[in-house]
């Protein structure tokens, strides 16, 4: 044991019990010193190691977090369609129902363009042609009739459809003003309108027109009637127009066997023979009865013929 240890030990025991005699000032403040000193270094207790211990195990509450942010999801790619699949498709597609269409379907009023739109082919009989020789007369015709009679003729040949804007053959088809057009601007008639009604203000403002009133195929009103004239009617179809003029074609003259009268052009089913005839062919030229309704708007009526202007009768 160490002096220091010894003396502290001593002085300890004369405090407690009083052995020693009364102090004097200086031993009592050597005493207080003592003390002081004793409480400022106190030996560590249990219970202080102990709240060291519970302090260093306590830990603090974790501060919330904010929660994870989620990933947005991608959708997920629709798979593409397998050939197999479109041609289901296609299957499957309702084909939308052609309307019905009057008798005639409307010209292009506008100069045809190299794409005109296909009119949906209807079934008929075949389109007819007719042989020169066949027409009665034909040999005493003007050349120029003849002419383009001849060029009429030879596009029947081509089976050549009903084709609503169209006025050039190679688009597979024609209309009736688009038929009268071609077939005048090669022969010769560069200033032809394009549409009906203004091949028909043509042929009047020329002054060869003749209007026919008449539902009778005998009618005097028919006495001027001469091969190559512009034939035209009204009421094929509904539209306003002015002049109301809606149909046109080209009078051929009487079948040598037949006597019957015909004519030439597009039309979407008119007759020859009693047969209906869809494209450029010849048809029978014969006056519309009267109108089934009260409306003869809706119903074809024959108005009346004239020369094509310019026309010479060599």
């Amino acid at each position: 044991m160490s002096s220091k240890t010894v003396f502290r030990t001593v002085l300890i025991a004369a405090v407690l019990f009083g052995a020693a005699p009364a102090p004097s000032r200086a031993e009592e403040s050597l005493g207080t010193k003592i003390k002081k000193f004793l409480t400022a270094t106190p030996t560590p207790t249990p219970a202080r190691k102990h709240r060291k211990r519970s302090a260093r195990k306590s830990t603090p509450t974790p501060s919330p977090t904010a929660p994870p942010k989620r990933k947005k999801t991608s959708p997920t790619p629709t798979p593409s369609p397998t050939p197999g699949t479109k041609a289901k498709r296609r299957k499957t597609s309702p084909t939308p129902t052609p309307s019905a269409t009057p008798t005639e379907t409307p010209e292009a009023t506008a100069t045809p363009s190299a794409t005109a739109r296909p009119t949906p082919q209807r079934k008929g009989a075949p389109n007819v042609t007719v042989p020169p020789e066949e027409i009665a007369g034909f040999d005493t015709y003007p050349a120029k009739v003849r002419e383009i009679i001849e060029a009429g003729l030879a596009l029947t040949k081509q089976n050549l459809g009903y084709t609503y804007g169209s006025a050039d053959p190679a688009n597979g088809g024609m209309d009736c003003s688009g038929f009268i057009y071609y077939v005048l601007q090669q022969n010769g008639f560069p200033d032809v309108p394009r549409d009906s009604s203004q091949q028909y203000v043509w042929v009047r403002k020329a002054g060869n027109f003749n209007a026919v009133l008449s539902r009778n195929e005998d009618s005097f009103e028919l006495d001027a009637l001469k091969p190559g004239d512009l034939l035209f009617w009204r009421g094929t179809y509904s539209i306003d127009r002015d002049p109301p003029i809606t149909h046109v074609m080209i009078y051929l003259g009487r079948e040598k066997g037949t006597k019957k009268r015909i004519m030439i052009g597009a039309s979407d089913g008119r007759t020859y023979d009693g047969k209906q005839r869809f494209g450029v062919s010849v048809f029978d030229f014969k006056l519309p009865p009267p109108p089934k309704t009260n409306d003869a708007k809706l119903s074809p009526v024959f108005v009346g013929y004239g020369r094509i202007p310019g026309l010479t009768e060599e």
